[in-house]
């Protein structure tokens, strides 16, 4: 436990001091931009009923199990071969998963926002209905996505502990951008998956760099 927890609260406070508070800024701008411009409605309107849609609707799960299979491999594999490389990344993927939920639960109890109506026929724009206030509708829906900001939380880290691995690199990051692009034509809001991976990725870098020269 405490290798899960290893500079956690620090880790969080980081998330929000310096010049990584202009990247929150910049998902709030950046959210604003793609509301008010109606390209959130147009871009979920465009895939909702899609063959492309039901495809990538896949996403939801990978993004769900992303947290749970990826630090467990991770484990067991290092413990296999007493890697402490691979118990590193296997808490720091823990330590960012959790950090993940929580940055954007937190978000979303402040933010309500309301989610796409998926597999609606309805053509009421509701892209820039939300609910200001606190806990005005939850922290299982919303901006930013959850999905998105956990699995750039846990892609960034690996990519940070494996700097020479071209090949780990590549898969961790195409793989949220699968689940944050997957999402954002689904139970999500194309801005909810921009700020989810600018968040995320904030985070993902926080807990690698804390990470990375642990030496037990």
């Amino acid at each position: 436990m405490k290798n899960i927890l290893y500079k956690f609260k620090e880790n969080l406070f980081e998330v929000f001091r310096g010049k990584n508070i202009f990247w929150h800024f910049l998902a709030c701008v950046l959210t604003y931009i793609l509301v008010v411009s109606n390209f959130d409605w147009n871009y979920f309107s465009f895939f909702n009923g899609s063959t492309t849609q039901k495809v990538f609707f896949s996403a939801t799960v990978l993004g769900g199990l992303m947290p749970i299979v990826l630090p467990i491999t991770f484990y067991l594999v290092g413990k296999s071969k007493k890697s402490l490389v691979l118990f590193n990344v296997a808490f720091a993927t823990i330590q960012a998963g959790v950090l993940g939920w929580f940055v954007s639960s937190l978000y979303k109890a402040f933010t309500g926002r309301i989610e796409p109506p998926l597999f609606s026929p309805s053509l009421i724009d509701i892209s820039r209905d939300f609910q200001f206030g606190f806990f005005n509708h939850g922290i299982f829906w919303g901006w930013p996505s959850s999905h998105t900001t956990v699995a750039f939380a846990i892609a960034v880290v690996i990519f940070v502990l494996y700097p020479k691995n071209l090949t780990v690199r590549i898969i961790a990051i195409l793989s949220a951008f699968y689940v944050g692009i997957g999402v954002s034509m689904s139970i999500h809001w194309f801005s909810d998956f921009v700020a989810g991976a600018i968040i995320g990725s904030v985070l993902g870098l926080v807990v690698g760099k804390s990470l990375l020269n642990k030496t037990e």
